[in-house]
C-alpha cells in the first residue's frame, strides 16, 4: 500500500501479528487515527483506541473480523495519550467489552481536567490566543463553534485501569513492550518500544508527514517544546526500528525522521528570533510571518482551527527562546508582547 492510500479501512499487516488498522475522524484534517492490532493465541491487544465514533466501531470490528478476532477478543487498550482519537474509544470498548485501558501516568492532570464538571473544551487555547494576540482568531472560533460555554462537552471520561511508567514493562503473549515516555505533544505522551521486534509504536510523538502539535491539551508542563524537543534526542538515543505512528503509513527509520523534525525546530527557532527581532511582538504577529504545512500556507489561508494550532506552536517556541534568555517578554494589558536580546 502506498503512502497516498493509508486510511483505508482494514487490517494491515506491518509486522508478523501486528495490524495497522486506520479508523475515521470526520471532519478532521488529518483524516484516520492508526489503530494496531496485535493478535496472540487466544487475545487482541490495542496500540490507541481510536475516536468514539459508531463509524469508527464499525470499521473496528469488520477489521478485527479479517484476522478471525472480534471485539470481544480484545483484552487491553495501551493509549499513547489522552486525545480522544486515542482514548476515547477505549473507553467505550472498555464498557462493551470489559477490556483494560492503560494510560500513562503523567496523563493524570490533563485527564482531571476533562473529568472536570465544569471542564469547557477549548476554553484553556482561547485564553491562550488572547495572550498571544490573536483576538480576531477567538472570534472566529465563536463564530463557527459558539461561546465556551455553549459548546457541548467533548464526551464522557473516564480514569484507565493502569497507569503506565517506563519501570514496568508490558508483557504480552509473544512479546514484550516497553514503556517509553515522550512528554510535549501532551505531558503524558508515551511510546511503546518492541525491542526485539525492531518496531516503535510511536504516536503522535514522531509522525511521518506532519510535525505534531504541541501542548494542544488542558494541563500543559511548563516548557512544552523544551520537553518535545528532549524526547526526540531521548528517542534517538534508542535503538533505531521501524516506525509505527498514529497517523500517516507505518515508516522505515524512527532515527531518521526524528533527525528530520529535530532540523525543522531548529530553522523554526531560528526564523522566529529572525522575525522578533525585525518587529514582530507578539506570537501573533510573528505567526504571520511563517508559512504553514508542507504546502507553504500563510496564516490567513488555514482554517480557523489550524490558525489556532499554528498561533500556539509559534508561542511554544517563543516561549523557549525566552527560556534560552535569547528573547525577553513582558505582558502588556494580558498579552506578551516579545523583543530581542
Amino acid at each position: 500500500m502506498s503512502s497516498a492510500d493509508w486510511t483505508e479501512p482494514g487490517a494491515h499487516e506491518v509486522a508478523p501479528g501486528v495490524h495497522r488498522i486506520p479508523l475515521p475522524m470526520p471532519g478532521d484534517g488529518l483524516r484516520a487515527v492508526n489503530v494496531y492490532a496485535i493478535r496472540d493465541t487466544s487475545a487482541v491487544t490495542l496500540i490507541d483506541g481510536g475516536w468514539a465514533l459508531d463509524e469508527s466501531r464499525n470499521q473496528l470490528a469488520e477489521a478485527l473480523g479479517t484476522l478471525g478476532a472480534e471485539l470481544s477478543d480484545i483484552t487491553r487498550v495501551l493509549v499513547t495519550h489522552v486525545h480522544r482519537d486515542h482514548y476515547t474509544q477505549a473507553v467505550t470498548l472498555r464498557d462493551e467489552t470489559g477490556c483494560r485501558v492503560a494510560l500513562g501516568a503523567a496523563e493524570r492532570p490533563n485527564l482531571r481536567c476533562l473529568m472536570a464538571p465544569d471542564h469547557v473544551p477549548m476554553h484553556r487555547q482561547r485564553e491562550q490566543l488572547l495572550e498571544c494576540g490573536a483576538k480576531n482568531v477567538v472570534d472566529a472560533l465563536e463564530a463557527e463553534f459558539g461561546t465556551p460555554d455553549a459548546l457541548p462537552p467533548e464526551g464522557t471520561w473516564q480514569e484507565p485501569d493502569e497507569w503506565l511508567d517506563e519501570s514496568i514493562p508490558i508483557d504480552l503473549e509473544r512479546r514484550t513492550l516497553r514503556v517509553v515516555p515522550t512528554p510535549g505533544h501532551t505531558r503524558g505522551h508515551v511510546m511503546f518500544l518492541d525491542e526485539a521486534e525492531g518496531l516503535m509504536f510511536t504516536g503522535d510523538h514522531v509522525l511521518p508527514h506532519i510535525t505534531p502539535s504541541v501542548a494542544l491539551e488542558q494541563a500543559p508542563g511548563p516548557v512544552p517544546l523544551r520537553d518535545f524537543l528532549d524526547s526526540l534526542r531521548l528517542t534517538r538515543s534508542l535503538p533505531d526500528t521501524r516506525m509505527l505512528p498514529a497517523h500517516g503509513p507505518a515508516g522505515s527509520s524512527v532515527h531518521s525522521r526524528v533527525d528530520e523534525l529535530l532540523r525543522h525546530h531548529e530553522r523554526r527557532l531560528t526564523t522566529m528570533t529572525t522575525a522578533v527581532a525585525e518587529g514582530a511582538e507578539t506570537a501573533y504577529q510573528a505567526a504571520r510571518t511563517l508559512t504553514w504545512t508542507r504546502h507553504g500556507y500563510a496564516l490567513d489561508e488555514l482554517d480557523t482551527f489550524n490558525r489556532t494550532l499554528a498561533i500556539l506552536e509559534t508561542a511554544a517556541h517563543l516561549k523557549l527562546l525566552t527560556e534560552w534568555g535569547r528573547l525577553d517578554v513582558e505582558l502588556v494589558e494580558g498579552v506578551a508582547h516579545y523583543t530581542a536580546n
